[in-house]
């Protein structure tokens, strides 16, 4: 397969879309490689098995055909040029490409899903949040973090997750200060919790994401994400913030602390510790209700099947309604201006 048969060079104005792919769709486009394996069918004939991806989702892919040379051309995470074909196999929209080729299109358009809001009018607001807090200490330790260009700049791009909710580039931003607004109106609601308390806890609790993540082409684990994880990162972080805040409260150090540690909620979700007074209570639910909202919602929006309701989600063991039926109103009928508005009984 030739550059000119893959019309290079690609970019994301006429990119065909992994959402748009529909069966029988002919392929001739640029994806990176999420997913690469090598297998044998029944005959012993080698394939292989790709999931390929652009910002807009995931697409599974195979190569039936001369699968070991054109296997030696690209590794996982490499952009390619593919041709093929989409097929339907098992209710699902699949691939079958003919042709693969390295391609250097590195338009992060096509390839990086990113927040769609503006990241400095987050942080814009974020500090703004911070400015409030009324206890001296827990706002001098939020301003110690954000004073660190370093960490800054990776709380602007780390994602919130690999592949669930805010699973993009600015996504841990968004949800950080998705957490913040809705500390502060619960705690607006609740007067007898510690707001700043909260809200600090908030800030806080998935900073170890900025090394738990890479920010490469492919959102993945760091090394010491997989063998840490941000929980404990996040712990590590604060620590050594604290450590240049000679006078910070130690009592408070330590329900920081828990509050990173248990925000997760339940042993089974990962925290070591379940929430043991009611600031980690909120924080848990607050972060739950904010991950699961935006995860939700990016279910329904990457779906391909068609008609109202999505496939089954393994991770809620449930389908999710796409469209719900609106009462729609109706027509106003025109009257004469003279005409009582209220209808008469008799």
């Amino acid at each position: 397969m030739t550059n000119e048969e893959t019309r290079e060079p690609f970019s994301a104005s006429d990119h065909l879309w992994v959402r748009d792919i529909k069966e029988d769709t002919p392929v001739k486009d640029v994806y990176m490689v999420k997913v690469k394996k090598a297998g044998q069918t029944k005959a012993g004939a080698a394939f292989l098995s790709l999931t390929l991806a652009d910002k807009t989702g995931d697409i599974e892919a195979r190569v039936w055909d001369n699968a070991e040379e054109l296997s030696s051309r690209f590794k996982e995470g490499d952009i390619i040029a593919v041709s093929g074909k989409a097929l339907l196999y098992r209710n699902q929209v699949q691939l079958t490409l003919t042709g693969i080729t390295p391609s250097s299109c590195d338009d992060p358009g096509i390839f990086l899903e990113s927040t769609p809001h503006d990241t400095s009018a987050m942080i814009k607001e974020l500090k703004g949040i911070v400015r409030a807090i009324k206890n001296p200490d827990l706002r001098d330790l939020i301003n110690a973090f954000l004073s660190d260009h370093l960490f800054l700049e990776r709380f602007r791009q780390a994602p919130a997750a690999k592949n669930f909710h805010h699973g993009y580039i600015g996504g841990l931003l968004e949800h950080t200060l998705s957490v913040c607004r809705m500390a502060k109106q619960v705690c607006a609601q609740y007067p007898e919790l510690d707001a700043d308390l909260v809200i600090t806890g908030a800030f806080l609790h998935d900073i170890g994401k900025t090394r738990e993540f890479t920010s490469g082409k492919i959102l993945d684990y760091t090394d010491e994400g997989r063998l840490i994880g941000h929980l404990v990162l996040g712990v590590s972080m604060l620590d050594e913030k604290l450590a240049a805040l000679k006078r910070f409260p130690p009592d408070t150090a330590l329900c920081l602390r828990h509050m990173i540690l248990s925000h997760h909620g339940e042993y089974e979700f990962g925290s070591p510790k379940r929430p043991k007074f009611p600031e980690a209570f909120v924080l848990h639910f607050v972060d739950d209700l904010d991950a699961k909202v935006n995860g939700i919602a990016r279910i329904i929006a990457k779906d391909k099947t068609e008609g109202q309701w999505t496939e089954f989600n393994r991770m809620f063991e449930r389908y999710f309604l796409k469209e719900r039926a609106m009462p729609r109103e109706e027509e106003p009928v025109a009257r004469p201006l003279h005409q009582d508005r209220q209808g008469k009984l008799f």
